[in-house]
């Protein structure tokens, strides 16, 4: 451990020093030092050693929970390399194996033996092996380096960084960046390629309540799925091979069934995406004014276009399930997030801390006008923020635009390497790949109606005078009387003229390509206007670039400055994607006035809100036959089944799938979602209501084992009950 220990210490000064005074149920930590919550921890119920949770010199919880798919968290409960997740984390491995004759989506699936698992192209988990700071590697470099060349220079370090790291080995690494660019970290990493679907329930118990329940407490979804880990026969990471054997972890995690009770010491071990939880009073009003109801608006358009041809074939339901989950997902979670950070009043609790710092700052040279520089740099920027949400949420959102301009990039690398037939024939295969993809959730109506009214939305909702010139000539030479007609017309004169949008004249054109047809093609000239670095810069200036400049320079010196200020304060740094734990207790709460959630939900609520043929409230007739048995087995509690149960602890996107564990590091849930009265949680942690939703873990082993009938996988599992073990020797034997 020596070699870590100056790292240790680096990063100890920012852990220890910045923020405010934070309750132990807040917070997503750095595993490496959660030794410095460990006191607390204690107090609350944890009953093993940091060592336990993270070590690089033995077996730790660490080397349990993956990286899943770089979208998800998993977590290896058994000895064969078995993972679970959530069911909406497999909810695309499961949609892309489905066909009208064999709808696993629909139906589930359960694998009864190593053959009948999936191979699912494409997914790969990673185990983290270390983390080290190199925070001192990465300062040396920018020594003297201009603010506008500081994040190239950043790059080109920490390129090097990760080089010098995995030399010679098959680990890969990355470098980010904690408190604002603060401080760095480096992650080491081991990936694995091959990943085989195991389980699923069906879509009926994996997204029970649909969109009506997303977000929402009480909640009774089965949200898991299942997953393995294959490797080649000395048991390293390979691709994918009928030879690949399942893969034997290092630590896989114990399963407790013995239930869970209000107070009860919880944690959360995962990889959760991004928070903002240090953005300003302006970064908050900029979301709940401009980009928010930007992104709800645009989203809503591709929804209802998707929704009204799933609801015509079950053929363009399984194709385009999967993308409409997930832009639904968020699609509600933009709205909720609005609406609680109003509700909450955030802007103004943010202003109210500047202030404060403004007075403490005042007499700094340095800092004294940070908060009045960010005021003026949102003030130019915020003329634009619709405009650029338009670009990110909207104008490049139609899969054929960079598909054209992919295309063109690759019909232009043949013509200048007319000689390699190596090289020819790879792009020839690329250009199949390519097309195949597109064609799995190409949807003609849907996809030409949402360009369409995408391009009238931002024809009405940007001003003018930021129009681009293309936008300008497509409504002058495509004018139908009104603007909703004209971009129409427009769309109809791409899908007859284009030979880059339909999939079939795609692999025609693609068969024989010619640069010449290319250029000339509509859709590839209205493509090459939306490059988006070319964009930005032709319709943006620098104000784009010049605002993410300065504000990254604030960010930096504010969050320099807190550290100064709120010296002593325990505190974490916003989640990145990297590992992290949180932990707190099982709590119920209080949404309002008169109203009391209990902490855990059951099969009897589930069955009450059960419509049958209803998309969102249906449930498969295994399922329901179960119940009238009461069939609940060793999975029971107090005569019912539990289905989910709520937590304090601080997570967000990406820690789907993430293990909830007890106090002896024992699974007890999976977390998949947070409670609509604080999702404002991304960027401002709410201590009262925020709660963190997860499915029970004796509900998923019931899925498994009594309706999936794949006693094989609970065979693997340790399980731990309630029940004592008797000794033979104490055994009384009934006479005959």
């Amino acid at each position: 451990m020596n070699r870590f220990k100056y790292a240790s210490l680096i990063l100890l000064a920012f852990v220890l020093l910045l923020g405010q005074p934070v309750k132990a149920d807040e917070g997503m930590w750095l595993p490496m030092l959660i030794g410095k919550n460990y006191e607390q921890m204690k107090k609350q119920g944890f009953k093993l050693t940091p060592e336990d949770l993270y070590s690089v010199n033995k077996a730790s919880i660490k080397d349990a929970i993956v990286s899943f798919g770089g979208f998800c968290t998993g977590e290896i409960v058994s000895k064969n390399g078995l993972i679970f997740t959530n069911h909406h984390c497999g909810y695309d491995a499961a949609a892309s194996n489905s066909t009208p004759e064999n709808n696993i989506l629909d139906n589930g699936f359960y694998a009864k033996s190593f053959q009948e698992e999936k191979p699912i192209k494409g997914l790969f988990v990673r185990f983290l092996v270390r983390m080290e700071d190199v925070t001192p590697k990465v300062m040396a470099a920018l020594v003297g380096v201009e603010e506008k060349d500081k994040a190239a220079k950043i790059a080109e370090i920490t390129k090097k960084i990760t080089t010098d790291a995995t030399i010679g080995t098959s680990m890969e690494a990355d470098v980010r960046d904690i408190y604002k660019a603060n401080q760095f970290l480096l992650f080491i990493y081991e990936r694995f390629n091959d990943i085989r679907l195991v389980g699923i329930p069906a879509q009926s118990i994996g997204k029970f309540g649909g969109d009506t329940d997303n977000w929402e407490w009480p909640r009774h979804t089965g949200d898991f799925s299942v997953f393995r880990v294959y490797a080649d026969s000395e048991n390293k990471a390979a691709p994918y091979s009928v030879n690949n054997k399942p893969y034997t972890p290092k630590k896989s995690l114990p399963i407790s069934i013995k239930g869970i009770k209000n107070g009860d010491f919880s944690m959360v071990y995962g990889y959760p995406g991004r928070t903002d939880r240090y953005l300003t009073s302006y970064g908050v009003k900029m979301a709940t004014e401009k980009t928010n109801p930007t992104i709800v608006k645009l989203r809503d358009i591709r929804l209802k276009a998707w929704k009204e041809e799933m609801d015509k074939s079950l053929d363009t339901r399984l194709k385009l399930s999967s993308q409409y989950a997930n832009i639904a997902n968020y699609w509600k979670y933009f709205i909720g997030q609005t609406e609680q950070l109003k509700r909450l009043k955030i802007n103004e609790e943010k202003q109210k801390q500047e202030e404060d710092f403004t007075n403490w700052a005042a007499s700094s040279p340095v800092n004294v006008n940070l908060i009045g520089a960010y005021k003026n740099a949102y003030a130019i920027y915020e003329p634009y923020a619709v405009h650029i949400t338009y670009v990110n949420e909207g104008l490049l959102a139609s899969p054929f635009i960079r598909n054209a301009n992919q295309i063109g990039s690759m019909i232009k690398a043949m013509n200048a390497r007319k000689a390699d037939p190596a090289f020819q024939t790879q792009v020839k295969q690329n250009f199949n790949d390519l097309v195949n993809n597109y064609q799995s959730t190409y949807s003609e109506n849907a996809d030409k109606k949402i360009f369409a009214q995408i391009l009238t939305s931002f024809y009405q909702d940007v001003p003018k005078s930021q129009h681009p010139k293309f936008i300008t000539l497509i409504s002058e030479n495509y004018w139908k009387g009104s603007t909703e007609a004209t971009f129409k017309n427009y769309a109809d004169h791409l899908w007859e003229k284009s030979n880059l949008i339909d999939p079939e004249k795609m692999r025609k054109f693609l068969s024989n390509p010619s640069l010449e047809s290319l250029e000339n093609d509509p859709a590839y000239l209205y493509a090459s206007n939306l490059i988006p670095q070319d964009y930005i810069r032709n319709n943006f200036g620098s104000v784009f670039s010049d605002f993410q400049l300065e504000k990254n320079r604030l960010d930096n010196l504010y969050l320099k400055a807190l550290t100064e200020k709120n010296k002593g304060n325990l505190a974490y740094p916003d989640a990145n994607s990297t590992m992290r734990i949180s932990y707190g207790t099982i709590q119920n709460y209080s949404p309002k006035d008169g109203i009391i959630y209990d902490i855990k939900t059951s099969i009897d609520g589930m069955v009450a809100k059960y419509k049958p043929g209803n998309e969102e409230f249906d449930l498969p007739k295994s399922l329901l036959e179960a119940y009238s048995k009461r069939d609940f087995r060793e999975y029971a509690e107090a005569g019912t089944l539990p289905v989910g149960f709520i937590s304090n602890n601080d997570i967000t996107g990406g820690n789907s799938g993430s293990p909830v564990l007890n106090g002896n590091g024992e699974l007890i849930g999976i977390a998949f979602d947070g409670n609509w009265e604080a999702m404002s949680g991304d960027i401002a942690f709410d201590k009262q209501y925020k709660r963190t939703i997860s499915v029970d873990i004796r509900f998923v082993l019931w899925c498994i084992d009594v309706i999936g009938g794949a006693k094989n996988l609970i065979d693997e599992l340790d399980i731990k009950t309630n029940k004592l073990a008797v000794p033979k020797d104490k055994l009384i034997l009934k006479k005959q």
